[in-house]
């Protein structure tokens, strides 16, 4: 749990972790360090090993991996992760996918958007005694604010900002549609879209978490979005539970978007499996219902549910809050790689996505 005054650290890197995420083998290293233009880290306490700081990482990952950044001309992609139910993963899935892009070199957003604050949590910020009002997206959804920058927070993590949630944002659940009731031109699904295009320009992800309902906060954050992620644990309350959200938003887009003569696309619509058990045999005919359902929407990665994984959020992380010295055991890998894939696979997406943009 996290102590009063308690603030979460990033984790150090040793130098077998800065060449996995740099692609560099230790001659190619031993170069760019005799070049003296990237970090050279420190010697941790006994001096048997070299550590790096997360924003040192950065500095190198950006510096090698230039070519896979955002190209000039191109603005930021906007994912929003969601699904109807809660403890799918949903919250953990937008963190640990905002840590893994800022470990492959890009620029993160993260906007909470569920008055739980869940993933504010998660940066180490409690809701109810550290968010203000002004700190969330809710002057800009009353009209009182007319873009995100007012809100927008650094976090322990370097490369990710924060705007976080509180209790207090349940109330936009009451002011957009009255808005709307007073003014027909109103656009109550479209207040987030325009209010974080300036962010679109600084950042070169946005990553938005939702409530576990299809609420007008949902529904402005998906149509704000470029892609959407849903994350899926493969049991038969939760696929079925999936197909009603989809069923509604489709109706919604309809109503909001299709009958006023405007449109909507996505990028992608990614379903991903989540708190997947290889022994679980009924869960196994589920993942054939979500294949034959979502055909290629299903990406081809799953999320194991581990002891490793579970130990990370019970203490308020991810996989990629822990430190070398923690990351050692089967499981933990097991759970790593599959994040790490999941996150490559994303970031392939959002790169075509870039690509589309400035007509490369």
């Amino acid at each position: 749990m996290l102590a009063p005054n308690a603030r979460k650290a990033p984790p150090s890197y040793n130098t077998a972790q800065r060449m996995a995420l740099t692609g560099l083998d230790k001659s190619q290293v031993d170069y760019r360090i005799r070049k003296g233009d990237l970090p050279t880290g420190r010697l941790n306490s006994t001096g048997s090993r070299r550590e790096f700081s997360l924003a040192e990482i950065r500095h190198w990952v950006k510096d090698i991996r230039r070519a896979e950044l955002r190209p000039e001309g191109a603005e930021a992609i906007t994912i929003t992760v969601g699904n109807f139910k809660g403890g799918v993963t949903k919250t953990t899935t937008a963190l640990t996918l905002a840590q893994g892009l800022s470990l492959r070199g890009h620029k993160v957003l993260v906007i909470d958007c569920d008055p739980q604050g869940s993933l504010t949590t998660l940066f180490g910020v409690l809701p109810d005694s550290e968010v203000n009002v002004d700190e969330t997206v809710l002057p800009l959804l009353t009209g009182e604010q007319s873009e995100i920058g007012y809100a927008i927070r650094p976090t322990y993590w370097d490369g990710i900002d924060l705007v976080a949630a509180a209790s207090f944002l349940f109330s936009a659940e009451f002011t957009l549609p009255a808005k709307q009731s007073k003014d027909p031109k109103f656009e109550f699904w479209n207040v987030l879209n325009y209010g974080i295009d300036p962010a679109r320009l600084d950042y070169d992800v946005i990553i938005m978490d939702t409530p576990p309902a299809l609420s007008y906060m949902t529904i402005n954050a998906l149509m704000a979005s470029n892609g959407i992620i849903m994350p899926l644990p493969p049991n038969a309350l939760d696929f079925a539970s999936s197909a009603q959200f989809w069923d509604l938003f489709s109706d919604l887009t309809g109503e909001l978007v299709t009958k006023r003569g405007g449109s909507k696309e996505f990028a992608f619509i990614d379903i991903l499996l989540a708190k997947v058990e290889s022994t679980d045999q009924a869960s196994s005919f589920v993942r054939e219902w979500i294949a034959a359902a979502y055909t290629d929407k299903v990406l081809p990665v799953e999320i194991p549910k581990t002891a490793a994984a579970s130990t990370s959020s019970a203490e308020f992380g991810t996989v990629y809050d822990n430190n070398a010295s923690h990351t050692s055991s089967r499981t933990f890998k097991r759970a790593y790689e599959a994040y790490d894939r999941f996150v490559e696979l994303i970031e392939d997406q959002t790169q075509t996505f870039w690509r589309r943009q400035i007509g490369a």
